[in-house]
């Protein structure tokens, strides 16, 4: 396949860099109104947006970003990007990796030494719709879509023999391509967490009627689900069926696109991460202009019709804030690789590198 292979490197104008510190500095800021579980507070907005217009420097993220060998190609009409590194190890395993929403590439960014020196050559794409991974240009770009692109991408790399890893969107995604691609797939490895498998448990009819009521790790799984479905779940429905509504706020607002994406890391993880680390992932979105089209990305997987087959080849696990519920809403079986940690959630990338690091290399070491 000619995949119109190109390097790429991250050059913002200065003119986008001083219309989004003019912006920052002229937000119409609501009400204040005390806080009620009902959305990310008025305060932390207005500390993140006052770091991001004074003391954040976008310039030395990208020159930092712009260290990792980048490139776009063209998959099935669709411009995509990614990183590519390769470690110097002889023995080194190609690795794809996923990221998921509200995140892109940079999630890696302390992750990815951690694998080159285990013995990792990485492949790290931005999904259609996310960062510069745009324009989109029609309907359809779902997971299953994304993962035969992603198998068409490794080929065109001449990664025969690959491994795959992600979380959230890019754990389907992954799953998705060692069903498409066993092939040539040793294994596929997910990140999860409780309140992950929860949310997810929600969308699979079945998931609830498996659970009792009278057990009490069944109940707290049955009510982490239904919090999801009538507390958690705002970003989503409004994604699910109005993200070009939305869009026109992302696009014009730093202010809001602050808000939506700092509201999920906030509530998603356990470990802290720095505020330099999601303001650069804000900046990506910002300056591509890509709030919309990643909201559609979720959208167009809720609305997709083909959601693909089960992974045939080995799987692995990482667990992070683990407890009982996981086991009980994923039910593993038997030979799949599990490993849990008591501490981390939704981010383990940015939260708990070197034991994300550590997890992958157990899992896929044997795989090699």
């Amino acid at each position: 396949m000619n995949a119109h292979i190109q390097t790429f490197h991250i050059d913002v104008p200065q003119a986008e860099v001083d219309d989004l510190i003019e912006r920052l500095g002229r937000t119409r800021w609501p009400d204040e109104m005390p806080g009620l579980g009902d959305g990310i507070a008025q305060e932390r907005v207005r500390e993140l947006a006052e770091y991001w217009r004074l003391g954040y420097d976008w310039r030395a993220a990208e020159t930092r970003l712009n260290r990792l060998p980048q490139f776009v190609a063209e998959i099935d009409g669709q411009r995509i990007h990614y990183v590519h590194v390769r470690s110097s190890r002889d023995d080194a395993l190609p690795l794809l990796i996923t990221h998921g929403y509200p995140s892109s590439f940079a999630e890696f960014e302390q992750l990815i030494p951690h694998l080159l020196d285990r013995g990792f050559d990485l492949v790290i794409p931005s999904l259609p719709g996310f960062g510069f991974s745009t324009p989109v240009r029609e309907p359809g770009w779902a997971m299953n879509r994304t993962a035969r692109a992603w198998a068409s991408l490794m080929a065109a790399l001449g990664h025969h023999r690959y491994g795959v890893h992600g979380g959230d969107v890019g754990a389907g995604i992954s799953g998705a391509v060692g069903a498409l691609d066993g092939e040539h797939v040793v294994g596929v490895h997910v990140v999860t967490d409780p309140f992950t498998a929860a949310a997810t448990a929600t969308f699979l009819p079945w998931a609830a009627q498996k659970l009792d009521p009278g057990d009490k790790v069944d109940k707290l799984a049955l009510d982490r689900m239904e919090r999801f479905r009538t507390e958690d779940s705002g970003y989503l429905a409004i994604q699910n069926t109005r993200p070009l509504t939305l869009g026109f706020g992302l696009s014009d607002s730093p202010a809001l696109q602050l808000a939506w994406l700092a509201e999920s890391f906030d509530a998603w993880t356990d470990l802290p991460i720095d505020d330099e680390q999601l303001i650069t992932n804000v900046c990506i979105y910002w300056f591509t202009r890509t709030g919309p089209s990643a909201a559609r990305f979720l959208y167009e997987q809720h609305h997709a019709s083909d959601w693909g087959a089960p992974p045939t080849v080995p799987q692995g696990y990482s667990v992070f804030g683990a407890d009982p519920t996981v086991r009980r809403l994923l039910e593993p079986g038997e030979g799949v690789h599990w490993t849990e940690h008591e501490r981390g959630r939704h981010f383990p990338a940015l939260e708990a590198p070197a034991q994300l690091a550590e997890d992958l290399s157990g899992f896929f070491d044997g795989l090699r």
